[in-house]
């Protein structure tokens, strides 16, 4: 399907979006969206024959777990009440624990990297088929960015989504700003992945802005697409004509004629005729498969690692597309996966492999993104706390992992506070009714906080 050029639509936005010239399509974050509540803004796109994708960011299909039957629920919901020619998400984990590690749960409130891994990979490609067979439409799933590098990595990125693709059918929506993300934090070729994975599988494309800081690309969303981008994107376009080119933005949203600006720039890149002359001829018969990687064979023989392979390492795990193989890989991908979540986000040691620099990068990456979202969610707070809020919520959160959404992580901030002292009566009064109007009762104190939290360590 020919999407075009579109914008990411977001509520801050809504108006310039309907006025922007030149948008064929939008996608919008289907957390965000209520199947029976429809923005108004949305409904009247819609009516307008604007193609809407809903973009899902919470069903973590690269981690150890089997997709939540209900999360699938809800984007098949979004995508019907959108009339959705397909569903995106994301190849990454945003959670770990639980039962697979005996422990507690953990929300990373961020897309954290999948190990590229034949074993992460077997895992990746049966929440994929769930997936799939529970979603209305075709799924397209994106590269992400990402600080870290998984210790004994077996593929590059181009490779694994090759084998992806191959194993799966899966389409993909692949974001030029994270392959430029990728070439300044992990030193990553992005034209090397454009020419390993098939691009005759992507849905459409991605651009973005970020902003460079001590040697560490952060991508932000929230800053003008720069030249860096738009290089990786002509890389692409010179490779195939992607079905549709979105712009995103999350973040300190310019002027609507700046706006326009970014799209025309995009939309430059995408039509321009060195582009089109450079694109090779129609792919043969075994495009699509891209640049096979290996996968260790018996006696050290390599085999090409394609769906229909059955050969795995001489180790006694279960073969490559065997109905266990899967399930076999599930418990050590579980525990490598909260090891590192649990490093970022609750202050436990590193394991072992990582840049621990690099580690530390992303950990306060992830406490400052947590920060942002709950001044978003709950806004009185930094009202309530003035210039204190951001300082009092790092301290909070460095070594307390998110539970249960951003939501859930205000009132516990409250909880918090308000266990600790140190306020003054009014800032106490009215933390205290801030959360008794959204939880009802009145707040835990200091020893039931206490017992709560040896509950959930047990």
């Amino acid at each position: 399907m020919e999407l075009g050029i579109g914008i990411g639509w977001r509520p801050e936005i809504a108006d310039a979006v309907e006025r922007l010239p030149g948008i064929d399509w939008v996608e919008a974050v289907a957390e965000n969206l209520c199947p029976g509540h429809l923005p108004e803004s949305l409904v009247r796109l819609r009516e307008r024959g604007v193609t809407v994708v809903p973009h899902g960011v919470s069903l973590g299909l690269g981690g150890a777990d089997r997709p939540d039957a209900a999360r699938l629920a809800e984007l098949a919901a979004r995508a019907e009440a959108l009339a959705a020619p397909l569903v995106t998400e994301h190849i990454a984990f945003v959670r770990a624990g639980g039962e697979l590690t005996a422990s507690a749960p953990l929300e990373a409130g961020h897309l954290l990297p999948v190990p590229r891994t034949w074993d992460a990979l077997e895992v990746l490609c049966e929440n994929v088929r769930i997936a799939q067979d529970a979603l209305p439409v075709p799924l397209a799933l994106e590269n992400i960015a990402a600080l870290v590098n998984w210790p004994d990595e077996e593929m590059t990125e181009g490779q694994f989504l090759a084998e992806l693709v191959e194993r799966t059918g899966v389409r993909l929506l692949i974001d030029v700003a994270n392959l430029h993300t990728n070439r300044v934090n992990r030193g990553e070729d992005p034209a090397k992945a454009l020419a390993e994975l098939p691009v005759e599988a992507i849905a459409y494309v991605h651009v973005a802005g970020g902003v460079e800081r001590d040697g560490v690309w952060h991508d932000t969303h929230a800053h003008p697409v720069g030249p860096e981008v738009l290089g990786v994107l002509a890389e692409l376009v010179s490779r195939v004509s992607p079905p549709g080119v979105l712009l995103e933005r999350d973040d300190a949203f310019p002027p609507e004629a700046e706006l326009a600006a970014e799209l025309a720039a995009v939309r430059a890149v995408v039509d321009s005729p060195d582009a089109t002359a450079a694109r090779p001829g129609p792919p043969s018969a075994h495009a699509g498969v891209g640049a096979a990687a290996t996968r260790p064979g018996p006696a050290g023989v390599d085999a090409p690692g394609i769906a229909t392979a059955r050969l795995g390492p001489a180790t006694g795990r279960a073969a490559v597309g065997s109905p266990s193989a899967a399930t076999d890989r599930r418990v050590p991908l579980a525990l490598a996966q909260t090891s590192l979540l649990s490093a970022l986000t609750a202050g436990t040691p590193m394991p072992p492999g990582f840049d621990p620099g690099r580690l530390r990068v992303q950990a306060r990456a992830l406490v400052v993104k947590r920060a942002d979202v709950v001044a978003k969610v709950a806004p009185e707070l930094p009202g309530i706390l003035g210039e204190g809020y951001r300082p009092a919520f790092l301290a909070y959160a460095g070594s307390r992992p998110q539970r249960g959404g951003y939501r859930r992580d205000a009132l516990d901030f409250v909880e918090h506070l308000l266990a600790r002292g140190g306020h003054d009566a009014e800032v106490r009064r009215q933390l205290t009714r801030w959360w008794k109007e959204r939880a009802g009762g009145r707040p835990p104190g200091r020893a039931a906080r206490l017992l709560r939290g040896l509950a959930r360590a047990a």
